[in-house]
């Protein structure tokens, strides 16, 4: 399986990077992004693209394909609708129907979050856009497209994030998201767990489109029959 992901340097992505490197399944990973990993690994090859746009002169590299892992994301804090939309929404249809037109047999992965809001109506401006691009996504005519919708991510093996708020909650929450996991079996999820899924999402395929928490957990040991 040949993946391409972007966000790679970010918390997610980086639990992502590193499963894919480890999962046999796997025999190519390129990572794209405005900055480069800073890891080196006989699977890995970068595409350092600082501008993130003009995609369609990037079609060579860009072909060949079996799935996308899209990691790419930025908080909401601070940020205008029409920004947080330009990021969220606008760049990951722009990829996305590059992506589509160079590989139709590709499954597309993309990390949206608990709390999506589907309808596109809500008052939460995150969820509005981040449901309105799931939804423009499920347009698009990939072999399958899985919307993972993650709640709280504990990192693992060195993956932070690059949202200052966000790392000094997990350093402070450290001592309780063991009991947090137990408790709360539904709303957590390490990025370990996240990756793996993913993995198999693209490998095997997934039972539904939209993955919330609980379906992410049992999709880590799900696979198809037949």
């Amino acid at each position: 399986m040949k993946v391409i992901l972007f966000g790679a340097t970010g918390m997610v992505g980086r639990g992502v990077l590193r499963e894919c490197l480890h999962d046999p399944r796997v025999t190519q990973v390129m990572a794209v992004g405005r900055t480069a990993t800073g890891l080196t690994h006989p699977k890995l090859s970068e595409l350092t693209h600082p501008a993130m746009d003009a995609w369609e002169t990037l079609d060579a590299l860009l072909a060949g394909f079996d799935a996308c892992f899209f990691c790419l994301g930025v908080s909401s804090a601070g940020m205008s609708e029409a920004a947080y939309t330009r990021i969220t929404h606008d760049l990951t249809l722009e990829v996305a129907t590059t992506l589509v037109r160079l590989n139709p047999g590709m499954t597309f992965i993309y990390v949206s979050g608990s709390g999506t809001d589907g309808t596109e109506r809500g008052r939460t401006m995150w969820a509005r856009v981040k449901g309105r691009t799931e939804n423009d996504l499920r347009r698009l005519p990939f072999k399958a497209v899985h919307l993972f919708r993650p709640g709280l991510i504990p990192p693992l093996h060195g993956a932070r994030s690059k949202t200052r708020a966000y790392r000094l909650f997990y350093i402070l929450a450290a001592p309780l998201l063991p009991l947090a996991r137990r408790l709360f079996p539904n709303q957590v999820l390490t990025t370990v767990e996240i990756s793996q899924a993913m993995l198999n999402a693209a490998d095997t395929g997934a039972p539904k489109a939209v993955l919330e928490t609980a379906d992410i957990r049992q999709l880590v040991g799900w696979s198809r029959v037949g």
